[in-house]
C-alpha cells in the first residue's frame, strides 16, 4: 500500500500496479491498437489506389499517427485513466495526489511511451517499472501519475471494532469539536490494526493517542479504562453524532419528551413528588371522591365552570 497525501490533507491508501499486471493490460491495449490500425490501413489502401506514392505514405504515417499515439491518449483522456487494458485487468492512471488525469498527463504518457514502448520493444519501460518502488515508468515520473489497482480484495476490510458494553453512552458528554480530522483518522487506522500490531506496541499507540485525544477532549481518560476501549468509545460517540445529525436526530429529541408521558410507568402522588395535588381531596372524615377517568382526559374542562361564578375553595362538601 502506497500513502498519497491529497490537498486537503487527506491520506490515502492506494496500491501501485506492478509489472506482470501492467505489461498485460499494455499488451492487450497494443494488441487492440494494432487490430483498428490494420483495419484502417486495408481500408485507406483500397480506397486510395489511384493516388500517388507519396500520398500513400503520407496517409500510411498519419494513420500509425492517429491510431497507435492519439488513439490512446484520446481514450485515456476521455476514460479518465481507463484504456481497454486497464479495464480488463482492473487498473487505473491517477495523478500523484489520487486525483483522475487530464489530457496533458495522458498527452505526456503517450508521447513517452512511443519511445519506451514502441520504439524499444517496452524494453526501457519494463526496466523503469522495475527499478521504480511504485511501479511507474519514464511517462508516469515526468507526467506525475501513477497506475494503481482498483479491484483490491476484500478480506480485510476497515472494521472499527465495538467498544465494551459498559462503556455504551459513558462519553456522550464530550466535547469533540477541537478534535481534529488528523487525530480521528489515526485513531481509526489504529483501531482497524491493532490486532495486527505487537501487543507492547499497540498499547503505547493507544496511549499516546488516547492521551492526545483527552488533551483535545479536555476530559482525562478514565480510571481504569483501557486505552483501546476508550478510543473505540469515542470513536462510536462520534458515529453515532453524525448519524444523529445525519439522519434527523434533531427532530427525534424534539419529539421525545411527548412520548415519554405514554411510555413512563404511572407517576408518583403529587405529595410525594412535593407538589401540589393537581385533585384535592375531600376533608378529613369523608368519603374519598376518585375522578373520573374523563375529568383527567380533558384538561381543557375548567373546575370553575363546573361550580359556576366562584372560584374554586380547594375542599369538595362531603357526599
Amino acid at each position: 500500500m502506497s500513502e498519497l497525501v491529497t490537498g486537503e490533507a487527506v491520506a490515502l491508501e492506494l496500491r501501485p500496479a506492478r509489472l506482470p499486471s501492467r505489461a498485460l493490460a499494455v499488451l492487450l491495449d497494443l494488441v487492440a491498437a494494432m487490430a483498428v490500425y490494420v483495419a484502417v490501413t486495408i481500408v485507406l489502401v483500397t480506397s486510395t489506389a489511384s493516388l500517388d506514392e507519396a500520398a500513400q505514405t503520407a496517409l500510411s504515417i498519419a494513420t500509425f499517427v492517429l491510431v497507435l499515439v492519439g488513439g490512446p491518449i484520446a481514450v485515456e483522456t476521455l476514460s479518465h485513466g481507463r484504456s481497454l487494458g486497464k479495464m480488463a485487468c482492473g487498473l487505473r492512471v491517477v495523478r500523484d495526489d489520487g486525483g483522475p488525469i487530464r489530457f496533458r498527463h495522458a498527452l505526456v504518457r503517450g508521447l513517452i511511451g512511443v519511445i519506451e514502448i514502441l520504439m524499444t520493444f517496452g524494453v526501457v519501460a519494463c526496466i523503469a517499472s522495475f527499478v521504480s518502488a511504485r511501479g511507474r515508468r519514464l511517462g508516469d515520473v515526468f507526467a506525475g501519475t501513477l497506475v494503481v489497482r482498483e479491484r483490491i480484495p476484500v478480506t480485510r476490510t476497515g472494521f472499527v471494532p465495538p467498544p465494551p458494553p459498559w462503556l455504551a453512552g459513558r462519553f456522550s458528554g464530550l466535547d469533540l469539536s477541537a478534535v481534529p480530522d488528523g487525530l480521528w483518522l489515526a485513531v481509526r487506522q489504529y483501531l482497524t490494526r491493532m490486532q495486527q500490531l505487537d501487543p507492547q506496541v499497540g498499547w503505547s499507540m493507544a496511549e499516546r493517542l488516547a492521551s492526545d485525544l483527552a488533551e483535545r477532549t479536555g476530559a482525562p481518560v478514565p480510571q481504569g479504562v483501557p486505552p483501546a476501549a476508550y478510543l473505540a468509545a469515542v470513536v462510536q460517540e462520534r458515529q453515532a453524532r453524525e448519524a444523529r445529525r445525519a439522519f434527523g436526530g434533531d427532530a427525534a429529541r424534539a419529539a421525545t419528551p411527548a412520548a415519554v408521558p405514554a411510555t413512563n410507568a404511572p407517576a408518583a402522588p403529587p405529595e410525594a413528588r412535593g407538589g401540589t395535588p393537581a385533585v384535592h381531596g375531600p376533608p378529613v372524615g369523608a368519603p374519598e371522591v376518585v375522578p373520573e377517568p374523563s375529568a383527567v382526559e380533558r384538561p381543557s374542562e375548567s373546575p370553575a365552570g363546573s361550580a359556576g361564578d366562584r372560584p374554586g375553595t380547594g375542599f369538595v362538601p362531603p357526599a
